[in-house]
């Protein structure tokens, strides 16, 4: 009983992998050339142009999928370059607001000013009314 549960699962395991595999291997197609091997991607349809080198095959991407791959590289350089630039202006044009709408150095001593007046003015009302308290509490502990 113990073996079935060891073998079954290591079927599986192995049909799953050979079957991986076989896809794989299925992938691509070799054919004969005069001057080497032309290599088919059966998902994708890119060809490559293999040559046999100190007992290795070596592959280059035929011409025209050449063509189209520096066609995109170019196309993703020149997209790339345009976002640069467009981050750039967002960036200037951010600080440049932001620069814009803080306080200059003479606002700034001016408010401070404002607010130095109110609160010693408020400070002393304060104190007025504390004055003002206890005073009133020596009054209240007189008529007891």
């Amino acid at each position: 009983m113990r073996l079935q549960h060891i073998l079954i699962p290591a079927a599986l395991v192995s049909l799953v992998a050979a079957s991986a595999y076989s896809e794989e291997t299925d992938r691509y197609r070799l054919e004969k050339s005069a001057t080497g091997y032309i290599r088919m991607d059966t998902q994708t349809g890119a060809m490559s142009i293999c040559e046999e080198r100190s007992g290795q095959l070596v592959c280059k991407m035929a011409a025209d999928e050449r063509a189209a791959y520096q066609d995109e590289v170019d196309r993703l350089q020149t997209s790339m370059k345009a976002m640069d630039e467009r981050v750039t202006r967002l960036e200037n044009s951010l600080s440049a607001r932001l620069e814009s709408k803080l306080p200059s150095e003479e606002d700034f001593n001016k408010t401070m000013s404002y607010m130095e007046r109110f609160l010693k003015g408020f400070m002393g009302i304060v104190k007025d009314m504390d004055k003002d308290s206890d005073g009133g509490a020596q009054l209240n502990s007189q008529k007891t």
